[in-house]
């Protein structure tokens, strides 16, 4: 390990120790009394810390898919910090003027930032009067948005007098402050501090701007009411999971009224000794949580510009289910799983020699595994027409079936003019900061950050990787409705923060409120469901999803070991993510109701708080 390493786990280390013990880390403590007394000393930050410069009202920062940013290090000792919060809400690409020591006026940094169009630059008072930082961040100004974090005193405001870019000055420069700034230029935290002293002929008594709270806020359980002694639970339902080999690891991440105060890592990626500890930060397939998590929300922007109509039939969007049984079929008997199809069909199993092969060519055009490649238009040719003409047996019963899934993503990329995967991306998860959401993980990210699934000895002959378990989402090219999607906890809890706000989230409104009200609350007669989403079960002998969820709890689960739940009455969104599909299937995790029971150790934590 070098020695940047050592500094940066050292610091995240002490910032997860001394500040943010539930969001930073996989392993810090949990302790109430000590929380409390971080807390006091984060808000007294928070009370500090003025925005000046904000005319154009540039902070909160928004339209993140039409950003490349940058953070730049002028001599801040905990910039490390500061990266490691900003890269919850968005991509940072991180600079450092030590870097560029023989470079007099910082031309050769400048140069390097030309792509970004987006620089959120770091400064200390010590160094707030130099005079090559000062015309470097001056020269940016002038044709890319900056932002001046600047720490320390309020004295040294005066050398950025002629800065005309939003400047957020905090009067400490320790690591609470590296931690807060962040999450106050993304809206995580609200602004609405004045200088209560003048400094300058700029900077007078009484200048700053306010802010709205946007998007999460990364801090601990008793900031929103939790004592965090009550979560503690949670770490040995963890291991009890890990040491019966329900799963080899998982995280958990746990947001309150727009806060997250609990999100760790448990295990490792596999059984094998050797291999790497889970982090926060790893990607997990989320199997049938794509249902909640692609197609549905991508048929809820559809249903509201008036494209997609749930009462209209199937053959009124597909043209070739107009000479089958699926063709009279309504869109909202199939998002609530009614319209009568087959729950499931093994593709796999008619799979022949020549359908597949170990390299890629322009036959074998689709990736199916590492060393598995199958024929050009297997899905066209052989998977659609067994899905078109598959018998239609208890229409008007719940009966849950991957092929509703297949079917939505097919009248979606009609309708859309855009495969399901380009289209999620481009109107959910790049503008809302999502930043590992999406599928076919491989092509963009490392086998490191993602978590790995089955051994599979039957069908593909590989461990998966990157690849998704699902068979028959495999064999559609790793994107497909029902399956394919793979994420990080961070990613799940802004997605399902933004529903919980009823559509609104970084200060744009993905959907209506009505629109969200109406696809998660229950909308059958014959089932729990809602429009695509899974709700709490009024059985109440079948504890679903906890002993404790409450009615208007709305989520998925996941074949893999996955859901997500969120709770209106309790302001919650529940995320849970694990691989218990490896090295392969095992029922353990839903025998011992792991998943159940830290969402009720949360519910009981809420419900403690409340009293």
């Amino acid at each position: 390990m070098n020695r940047n390493y050592l500094r940066t786990k050292k610091l995240l280390k002490t910032l997860c120790l001394y500040l943010f013990a539930g969001s930073t880390l996989s392993a810090c403590a949990q302790e109430h009394k000590k929380n409390e007394a971080l807390l006091a000393n984060a808000n007294t930050i928070i009370r500090s810390a003025v925005l000046l410069n904000n005319q154009q009202n540039s902070i909160p920062l928004t339209s993140l898919e039409k950003k490349n940013i940058a953070s730049v290090n002028l001599g801040f000792n905990y910039q490390n910090v500061v990266d490691s919060l900003l890269n919850k809400y968005a991509k940072i690409t991180s600079f450092s003027a030590d870097s560029y020591k023989d470079s007099p006026t910082l031309n050769d940094l400048e140069d390097d930032l030309k792509y970004f169009n987006t620089i959120l630059v770091s400064i200390t008072d010590q160094d707030a009067s130099n005079p090559r930082y000062l015309n470097f961040i001056n020269l940016l100004s002038k044709n890319k948005q900056v932002v001046v974090s600047l720490f320390g005193d309020g004295n040294s405001l005066r050398s950025l007098d002629n800065t005309e870019a939003p400047v957020l000055w905090t009067a400490q420069k320790d690591i609470g402050a590296a931690a807060i700034a962040p999450q106050m230029i993304f809206g995580g935290i609200p602004l609405n501090n004045k200088l209560s002293f003048t400094y300058s002929g700029k900077y007078t008594t009484g200048s700053g701007y306010s802010t709205t709270a946007t998007r999460l806020k990364y801090t601990l359980p008793e900031d929103a009411g939790v004592n965090a002694d009550d979560l503690s639970e949670i770490n040995s339902i963890a291991a009890e999971a890990i040491n019966a080999r329900a799963t080899p690891g998982l995280v958990v991440m746990v947001a309150k009224d727009g806060k997250v105060i609990f999100n760790k890592a448990y295990g490792k990626h596999t059984y094998d000794s050797t291999a790497l500890p889970d982090k926060i930060s790893d990607i997990f397939d989320l199997a049938s949580v794509t249902k909640i998590t692609a197609t549905t929300p991508a048929v809820m922007r559809l249903y509201e510009q008036n494209k997609l109509k749930l009462d209209t039939n199937i053959g009124a969007y597909i043209p070739k289910a107009r000479t089958t049984a699926m063709n009279p079929i309504q869109v909202r008997e199939v998002m609530l799983h009614q319209a009568g199809f087959i729950p499931y069909i093994p593709f796999h199993d008619f799979i022949k020699p020549t359908d597949h092969s170990t390299d890629s060519s322009a036959i074998f055009p689709t990736k199916v595994a590492d060393g598995y490649y199958v024929r050009k238009d297997y899905f066209k040719d052989v998977m659609w027409p067994k899905m078109l003409n598959a018998p239609i047996k208890t229409r008007g019963s719940y009966v849950y079936s991957d092929i509703s899934m297949y079917v939505m993503k097919d009248i979606v990329e009609r309708i859309s003019s855009e495969p399901l995967n380009k289209y999620v991306a481009e109107n959910f998860y790049e503008p809302l900061g999502m930043q590992t959401a999406g599928f076919l993980p491989r092509n963009r990210f490392s086998k490191d950050q993602i978590i790995p699934t089955e051994n599979d000895t039957y069908f593909r002959k590989t461990l998966l990787v990157g690849y998704v378990h699902d068979q028959g989402a495999a064999l559609a090219g790793g994107v497909s409705g029902h399956a394919g999607l793979f994420a990080s906890s961070n990613d799940m809890a802004i997605m399902y923060q933004m529903l919980l706000n009823k559509g609104t989230y970084g200060g744009v409104q993905y959907f209506k409120p009505e629109t969200v009200d109406m696809f998660t609350a229950k909308q059958s007669n014959v089932s729990r469901r809602g429009l695509g989403f899974d709700r709490w079960d009024p059985d109440l002998s079948k504890h679903y999803p906890s002993e404790l969820a409450s009615p208007q709890t709305y989520g998925h689960t996941g074949y893999t070991g996955t859901c997500v739940w969120v709770d209106p009455s309790r302001g919650l969104v529940y995320v849970f993510l694990s691989n218990r599909v490896n090295p392969g299937v095992t029922e353990t995790l839903s025998r011992l109701k792991i998943r159940g029971r830290i969402q009720d150790v949360i519910n009981k934590a809420i419900d403690k708080s409340k009293n």
